[in-house]
């Protein structure tokens, strides 16, 4: 019964952050040229509340509801899911391995430069193999494309790394006394004990 439970609140968990994810993405607001928008600081939140798996499937899930419904193809929404899965995959499992570990940074700081700069790479990985290889624009295009998209990818990035750890501490008050954080962090445990 109580495994039961602790899946039923992971479900709720994942299931609303990819709503969150999903709604975030909606709104963007102009900054230095760019759109800046908080959905990526959602998927680091997915990946440091529920853990690599779970947080990376809540995340990409949200993101690619969000690409489905905006009318993208579905290598696209495939692509988009994989990515903001790897973003918070790797920002989870870097906040669980330094669960133990009391350093003087923050631990969700570096988790989630770490998965926010994973995301940033993929998206230009796939920015660079579409230009290059689906358009078949010249290398000297491709090579400005992929700048003119890295700098908005960057304002992102720093607005994830900085707003994320934020959400984190705001709402860990309320996860503890609760008990739920005890119950994300056990299913999490869980998680990373039956990885290979």
């Amino acid at each position: 019964m109580r495994k039961s439970k602790l899946n039923a609140v992971t479900l709720c968990f994942a299931a609303m952050l990819a709503a969150m994810v999903y709604v975030v993405t909606l709104f963007r607001f102009p900054l230095l040229g760019s759109k800046v928008h908080f959905a990526n600081a959602v998927c680091l939140l997915s990946g440091m509340l529920l853990g690599p798996v779970i947080g990376g499937v809540a995340a990409g899930l949200g993101s690619a509801l969000y690409d489905g419904f905006a009318g993208y193809d579905f290598v696209n929404v495939l692509i988009t899911f994989v990515s903001k899965f790897a973003m918070a995959f790797v920002c989870g499992a870097l906040m669980h391995r330094q669960h133990a570990r009391r350093g003087r940074i923050d631990r969700t700081v570096l988790s989630g430069v770490a998965g926010a700069l994973t995301y940033v790479l993929l998206y230009m990985l796939k920015t660079y193999i579409y230009n290059r290889f689906v358009y078949a624009f010249p290398p000297e295009t491709v090579l400005a494309t992929v700048v003119s998209k890295l700098i908005p990818s960057l304002i992102n990035a720093g607005a994830a790394i900085i707003a994320a750890p934020l959400f984190y501490h705001a709402v860990l008050p309320a996860l503890r006394s609760t008990g739920i954080m005890r119950q994300l962090q056990m299913e999490d445990s869980k998680q990373m004990d039956e990885r290979p």
